[in-house]
């Protein structure tokens, strides 16, 4: 599907929610980009004489982020070919969950995918996609990892490739420090009441996260703040 049709497909969306777009837009925004839970928003909003429940800011930001985010996906800058691949904690209906993340040597961030477990087919399936949207990288680097260690191994062998291993808990400060972006955002918040919807959640202020970090190619090629980035997402 084009971007065009992405785009159209959103607005379908947004056309049945029955809320002016401004105001949809700026409740999924201060969601994916600051340390806010539903009950937040809908106070901040009734504060700006928009009477919205909880629960139905909770229901935008479900529909409209995740196609939000397929639309960034399409508009992301390419990751370099040196990864920093490590994994953390989130909390989802009161139980700990696994999220796998990557950055480059820059900081970028590959990508994101939340696990029900910290095992050989999860660090796998991670690295596996990662792959399918990046292309191969040229060395990934880890900590002790056993789980991500036969990952990567099993990858090289399977697809007869070469992927430099290697393992360092200095180089792996990278993503130990970008982890505390994400986890600031997470943190405050009120939990994740499925796997299902943390799954969206998380992919969207992923989203949020890298276009801070300058990973979107802005469509009108000039500086726009990150605000403006995203809600050109929609446009």
């Amino acid at each position: 599907m084009s971007d065009g049709a992405m785009i159209d497909e959103l607005r379908k969306v947004l056309k049945r929610l029955h809320y002016p777009l401004e105001v949809m837009l700026v409740c999924a925004r201060w969601y994916a980009a600051y340390p806010l839970s539903f009950r937040h928003l809908e106070e901040m909003m009734h504060e700006r004489g928009v009477l919205v429940d909880y629960s139905t800011v909770h229901r935008w930001a479900l529909k409209i982020l995740p196609v939000m985010a397929v639309i960034f996906r399409r508009r992301k800058r390419p990751v370099g070919t040196s990864w920093r691949m490590d994994e953390t904690y989130i909390k989802v209906a009161g139980q700990w969950k696994y999220l796998y993340r990557a950055v480059d040597k820059s900081g970028n961030t590959v990508d994101v995918l939340l696990t029900a477990k910290r095992d050989l087919a999860a660090a796998r399936r991670y690295l596996e996609r990662a792959i399918n949207l990046h292309g191969l990288p040229e060395k990934i680097t880890i900590d002790k990892s056993g789980a991500n260690t036969a990952a990567i191994k099993s990858v090289n062998d399977d697809a007869c490739l070469d992927i430099e291993l290697r393992q360092s808990k200095y180089l792996n400060n990278l993503i130990e420090q970008d982890h505390r972006a994400v986890k600031r955002i997470t943190d405050p918040m009120m939990g994740f009441k499925s796997f299902w919807s943390a799954q969206k959640l998380i992919a969207c202020i992923k989203t949020m996260h890298m276009i801070k970090k300058g990973q979107h190619l802005c469509p009108t090629g000039q500086p726009m703040s990150a605000a403006d980035q995203f809600y050109s997402l929609a446009i």
